[in-house]
């Protein structure tokens, strides 16, 4: 039993062969995929796919990257469409001050919009962020000073400072395919003393194919291929930690049916 906890199958590359893709996850034992959103005119097509598929489930929100063209966004809009069965999670939403294709203080706003849709459905908010690790951390903290909820640093790249504090939290933290590669051995350091209580693995498709896949575009079935990096990584079972992995997702997601 696996779980990609983080993928976008509506992304060129996959949404072309959907029905295809998702074959080739379930051959690998992928019994469960979230399907995120990253901006509006994505919430239909992302929740079509899971309507369509029983084993796959849906994100809405809007990505740090698009904050600048979505400041009608808010937090109620968030929290009508989260109202669908098949509505798991709040995000991504977060900060990104690697790019910087929205302003910083929109992308702030637009993050507490939707943490604050997060506290008030009880579904987790899933937390992008890149070169932003004070300003991630300082609204996290102060809001879940304000009020309890839940979430998920996606795709974690951060410092183990980060990671140790968003744990403090109460936050999980995904590991993508990254952690496969050569060039990542801070995160490879950070991925061995992780809790397995708190670990969620992704694939962000199609983007960031593990090794072997490299150079090539990315899908969930790949997540198999980096529990089995992680596993040896780790010292662990592969099937213990697949199995620790997916019953994370659903103790988290726990909207998501198993």
């Amino acid at each position: 039993m696996l779980v990609d906890s983080h993928c976008h199958l509506n992304y060129k590359g996959l949404a072309e062969q959907q029905d295809e893709v998702l074959g080739r996850a379930r051959a690998r034992g992928v019994t469960a995929m979230l399907n995120i959103a990253t901006r509006e005119s994505e919430w239909d097509d992302v929740l079509a796919a899971a309507e369509a598929n029983s084993d796959v489930w849906a994100s809405v929100g809007i990505h740090p990257h698009d904050a600048d063209h979505h400041p009608d966004v808010d937090t109620a809009k968030l929290i009508e469409r989260a109202a669908h069965p098949r509505v798991v999670g709040i995000g991504e939403t977060g900060l990104d001050y690697y790019y910087d294709k929205s302003d910083r203080g929109r992308q702030q706003d637009s993050f507490r919009r939707h943490i604050h849709a997060s506290q008030a459905t009880g579904l987790p908010v899933i937390v992008h962020t890149r070169d932003a690790e004070a300003d991630t951390l300082a609204i996290l903290g102060e809001e879940m000073a304000r009020a309890a909820f839940t979430g998920v640093i996606h795709c974690f790249t951060a410092s183990d400072d980060f990671a140790r504090k968003a744990l403090d939290l109460g936050l999980f933290i995904s590991l993508s395919g990254i952690v496969t590669f050569k060039s990542a051995a801070d995160l490879q350091a950070t991925a061995k003393w992780l809790p397995q209580a708190r670990l969620l693995i992704e694939t962000d498709s199609p983007f960031l194919a593990p090794v072997p896949h490299r150079g090539k575009t990315g899908e969930p079935a790949f997540v198999a291929d980096t529990l089995a990096y992680l596993a040896a990584l780790r010292g662990e079972d592969e099937g213990a930690l697949a199995a620790a992995t997916s019953e994370n997702f659903y103790r988290l997601f726990d909207k998501a049916a198993p």
